[in-house]
């Protein structure tokens, strides 16, 4: 898989003064934040993190629904479904109308956090949207009809940003961008950062930069302490304080087709999602 990480060492929070609060419980579903998470630079822990995150927020009481937006079908797979068996999938929700989102959600093994999978044919959806009108609303337009049952809907991109990446930034509320701490990662950025400027002033005003998440850390090396430190001097407040370090455990994870949360709930790696949780809640 693209976002597998190496067993360098274990997933620890970033240490703050600042500990994110527990979240209130909640009783009313919806409206939902939707949430892109997003990186035109391949193998940085997206899809890791999305599964990761929704999971922790379902731990929470949140109802949570991912989407795989992304051709491979990554993180479809990390969810124990075989994206070559898919019938249905989100590449239908796009371009077949009458195709209901009903019709391709999927419960997952995680109480309270479905599914809207995706395999190879969504790579045809782009070809086929460029002569759609308002072709960048097509995701929110399908999104729409569930929007008031979820708390929070996350939807995994694909690496690139094209007209798909484009359509889930116009549907979302929400951006992170999940960025592995290596000095090449922190090139992609800026042109990442003009893209989300773009769709903020043409297609979606309230668009906003949740926070940028680093990954893949290895604090034992000065090259990563020094792009960390870059990172935050670059963007601030705007970086989450949980930082996901290398590990075995998220490869390991995805094989089983569980979230971390659950293959390893003990585990650090799991405590720092639910502490990015507890991050993106109180954002």
């Amino acid at each position: 898989m693209t976002d597998e990480q190496d067993p360098a060492a274990s997933v620890a929070p970033a240490d703050s003064p600042n500990e994110p609060p527990a979240p209130d419980p909640i009783t009313t579903h919806g409206p939902a934040r939707v949430i892109s998470m997003v990186n035109q630079k391949g193998g940085v822990g997206k899809t890791t993190s999305t599964v990761s995150l929704g999971a922790s927020l379902a731990g929470y009481g949140r109802r949570v629904l991912l989407v795989d937006f992304d051709p491979q079908g990554a993180l479809s797979v990390a969810l124990g479904y075989n994206p070559n068996e898919m019938d249905l999938t989100v590449y239908n929700l796009l371009t077949d109308p009458n195709c209901h989102v009903g019709d391709v959600l999927l419960q997952t093994d995680v109480p309270g956090m479905d599914l809207i999978p995706s395999n190879i044919d969504l790579s045809a959806a782009e070809i086929q949207l460029v002569s759609e009108v308002g072709r960048e609303y097509a995701l929110q337009r399908a999104l729409q009809p569930v929007i008031a049952d979820y708390d929070i809907v996350l939807i995994d991109c694909q690496p690139s940003l094209g007209l798909l990446t484009i359509n889930a930034l116009t549907a979302s509320t929400d951006v992170i961008i999940p960025m592995e701490t290596e000095y090449f990662a922190l090139r992609g950025v800026a042109l990442l950062k003009d893209t989300i400027d773009k769709v903020m002033g043409r297609l979606n005003p309230d668009l906003r930069i949740l926070g940028v998440l680093a990954t893949m850390y290895d604090p034992r090396t000065l090259h990563s302490r020094e792009v960390l430190e870059t990172v935050t001097k670059a963007f601030g407040d705007q970086v989450f304080t949980t930082v996901i370090n290398r590990t075995v455990k998220f490869p390991d994870a995805a094989v089983a087709g569980e979230p971390i949360t659950s293959f390893a709930a003990s585990s650090s790696g799991a405590e720092a999602y639910r502490r990015l949780a507890r991050e993106v809640l109180a954002r």
